[in-house]
């Protein structure tokens, strides 16, 4: 159920994958992506592993946001293996090869997601791909 909209729910699914991706349990293919992102990501272990899942990670508080910062690599995963808007999976692998680093071009790359998004938000429409891949154009 990775499409909740129940940060809680999702959180949960984060700390359930790495916890048993730790215990070296079987994990399903979703589990897999996801533990495969907080594995990326060694400076979110603590906010994954903690108890307390509730954490707000507001702008004003200076702290990122480690489940939107994975979640964004989730989303891009998604849309390279899907090469949807038309034309990602080309982007991002010349990306990635240039940077000579798949995981610095989703860096790159989720930056242009996340402000496309955060657009989207606050014009309250849907994201334009063709702007979207304008800007990830121009980081190659």
């Amino acid at each position: 159920m990775i499409f909740s909209g129940d940060r809680d729910v999702l959180r949960r699914m984060y700390k359930k994958a790495w916890a048993k991706k730790q215990a070296r349990q079987p994990l399903t293919a979703l589990e897999e992506q996801i533990a495969r992102v907080v594995e990326q990501h060694p400076e979110y272990h603590d906010a994954v592993e903690s108890g307390d899942l509730t954490e707000d990670y507001r702008p004003e508080g200076g702290v990122s946001n480690p489940f939107l910062h994975m979640g964004l690599h989730l989303g891009l995963r998604d849309q390279v293996a899907t090469d949807r808007p038309a034309g990602i999976r080309a982007l991002f692998e010349r990306l990635a090869s240039s940077l000579g680093d798949a995981h610095a071009a989703e860096h790159a790359m989720i930056e242009c997601l996340a402000e496309m998004l955060w657009e989207a938000q606050k014009n309250n429409r849907p994201p334009d791909e063709k702007v979207y891949l304008e800007r990830l154009r121009r980081l190659c």
